[in-house]
């Protein structure tokens, strides 16, 4: 019998040899893709974390004087009832030394919210505003039809933030009576008086 004759098992180990490089290569693209997303997901957690670092270190820098900014806040509440406290005749006294000494307590006022807001505190707008508990802080409620329930319509003490972060509430008082409608416009005003003429000419 010839060498030459092919035998089974020949075609088998060929077989196997063609087989082998190419099970080889799928390993490794499997583990070429698991490598390039776990590549993927590490330089996203580090994108994420380098966002919030920048975030707490910005909220940081922004916040750091809170604390100090409600003792200014004490201490200019403190002066303002003072200058509110001071008689007309002081204000619009002669006498150089008690002119002299409104004159620097209002002074002081000034430059002390002055120098709040260039720290970015800032007073929280609340007159005319729908009341929000967050910012607002409720006193007592005021039966009023003109403007829709939940209206701040009197604000007892200024509400201050910094940034987003409230420092103290606005005390404030709120509408109450009104669930519908808000307050008519001159139009309506106008129709509704049209209204009322035509019938009384009838």
């Amino acid at each position: 019998m010839s060498d030459e004759t092919a035998r089974p098992e020949d075609d088998i180990d060929a077989t196997e040899a063609n087989e082998a490089p190419a099970d080889e290569l799928e390993t490794l693209r499997a583990e070429n893709a698991e490598m390039r997303d776990r590549v993927l997901r590490t330089a996203a957690e580090m994108e994420n974390l380098r966002k919030r670092t920048e975030r707490e270190v910005a909220d940081t820098r922004s916040y750091a004087i809170a604390g100090f900014a409600r003792d200014m806040l004490a201490a200019s509440d403190s002066l303002s009832r003072a200058l509110m406290m001071l008689p007309q005749g002081a204000r619009e006294s002669t006498d150089p030394l008690v002119k002299s000494l409104v004159e620097g307590m209002d002074m002081t006022e000034r430059e002390m919210q002055r120098l709040l807001a260039k720290h970015g505190v800032k007073p929280i707008e609340a007159e005319g505003q729908k009341f929000d508990p967050h910012k607002h802080q409720a006193m007592f409620e005021v039966p009023n039809d003109l403007v829709p329930e939940g209206t701040v319509i009197q604000v007892v003490q200024t509400g201050f933030a910094i940034g987003e972060r409230v420092l103290r509430p606005a005390m404030v008082g709120v509408a109450k009576g009104n669930k519908g409608a808000a307050k008519p416009t001159v139009s309506d005003t106008d129709a509704q008086a049209g209204v009322e003429g035509i019938d009384k000419s009838a």
